[in-house]
């Protein structure tokens, strides 16, 4: 996929709303020492919006402001000054913070769980059920390409494979506002490529996304709206169209022409062109094209034993609701000859091998042809006897030295 078909500007259009997911007026945090007194003022005097459906960029060297930001938004720090609202309630709202995902810049997971029981864990503090987390962590680990390393700890991941599982746990709550800090750090080019599908299929839903990264080729891919902050404040603000575009200079493209035809366009070109220079280029693809192209075609011929490519974004994260695995498997079981099947062959099963065999139960889902009719007498079982647990009440006493 050619990355100008991950602009969101044709994609997300439309889900955009004017509803206000995210206000701040005059944001300002104060950082003191021990004795109180001023020690950095981190965010200073700051106003914007962010609405539904919107993907939404902090931008800004190190120090700037933007983490802060961020830990102001999801309730984390008090402002010194201003005022915050998302959702329409205070950040420090209970509600309101369920209906959040956070990845924070350093994923801090427990390194002694493994994939599949870290979800159940931030799946089960949003009150989801064992069933719903269970096809929730399902679904995220072959998004995210760790469907095969469910057993593993999380100690043990690389640093793109934790954040892999991080994006997976900010998502298990299938949140209205995610806030992504530095999504893509320590993901190669098609791990990067995937959090990027993954933001817009996300705004494409109505989510709203507040992304903070260094790297600008990402944010230039699916932001609408950024900021760019320096020294606590926003020095510049808008859409990337308003922002990138250079009004001064102008770029044709064209299939391959004649030398002769190319001749004549540059003469009149120049003609009217007194100043600057005019030149004529192949256009090149970007480097992040080129790499996963190579990769696609080394794939279908090698194996890794590192992360895999993630499947498509989560059905549940694109509104899609999935059956889960065993509700498929009842619909089988559940098909007259299918049930007729299996009770014939409880029936045909001896005591003495009364266990089910799951392995011929899964065949038998899977085929709705009948098989024979096995002879329908079933064994006798006869009960119990009790056991007589007198001699023992002797023997026991005998040995206490007590007399019956």
């Amino acid at each position: 996929m050619p990355v100008a078909e991950l602009n969101p500007q044709s994609q997300t259009g439309n889900q955009k709303s004017a509803e206000v997911v995210v206000s701040v007026r005059g944001l300002t945090k104060v950082f003191k020492d021990f004795w109180n007194r001023p020690k950095a003022r981190a965010v200073d005097n700051v106003d914007f919006e962010v609405r539904r459906g919107e993907v939404f960029g902090l931008l800004g060297p190190n120090g700037s402001g933007k983490s802060t930001t961020v830990k102001l938004l999801l309730g984390l720090l008090n402002p010194t000054k201003g005022h915050i609202e998302v959702f329409g309630h205070s950040p420090r709202h209970v509600q309101t913070k369920s209906r959040i995902g956070y990845l924070p810049e350093e994923s801090y997971l427990y390194r002694y769980l493994n994939s599949r029981e870290t979800l159940d864990f931030f799946g089960n503090l949003f009150h989801l059920s064992k069933g719903e987390r269970n096809n929730r962590a399902e679904q995220l680990l072959e998004m995210v390409g760790l469907g095969k390393t469910q057993t593993r700890a999380v100690g043990e991941f690389s640093k793109g494979m934790q954040r892999r599982i991080g994006l997976a746990q900010a998502l298990i709550n299938d949140p209205d506002l995610v806030i992504l800090d530095e999504p893509t750090a320590g993901l190669d080019p098609i791990g990067c490529r995937e959090v990027k599908d993954l933001i817009i299929a996300l705004a494409r839903r109505g989510k709203t996304v507040i992304l903070s990264s260094h790297l600008l080729s990402d944010v230039e891919d699916v932001c609408d709206r950024v900021v760019i902050y320096y020294g606590g404040k926003i020095q510049a603000a808008g859409t990337l169209k308003e922002l990138l575009a250079e009004p001064d200079t102008l770029r044709i493209t064209t299939p391959v022409l004649p030398r002769e035809t190319l001749e004549r366009v540059l003469e009149i070109i120049r003609k009217d062109v007194s100043t600057g220079e005019v030149r004529v280029d192949n256009p090149t693809q970007n480097l992040e094209s080129y790499f996963l192209d190579v990769v696609a075609k080394a794939r279908a011929a090698n194996e890794t034993s590192g992360a895999q490519s993630g499947a498509r974004v989560a059905e549940y994260l694109r509104g899609v609701e999935a059956k889960p695995a065993t509700e498929k498997v009842l619909e089988k079981l559940s098909l007259p000859q299918a049930a007729q099947t299996i009770s014939e062959a409880k029936v045909s099963t001896p005591v003495s091998e009364a266990k089910v065999d799951e392995k011929k139960l899964a065949a038998l889902a899977k085929t709705n042809e009948p098989i024979s009719s096995p002879q329908k007498s079933a064994q006798k079982i006869e009960p119990e006897k009790p056991v007589d647990l007198s001699k023992a009440d002797e023997k026991l006493s005998s040995l206490l030295g007590k007399s019956k």
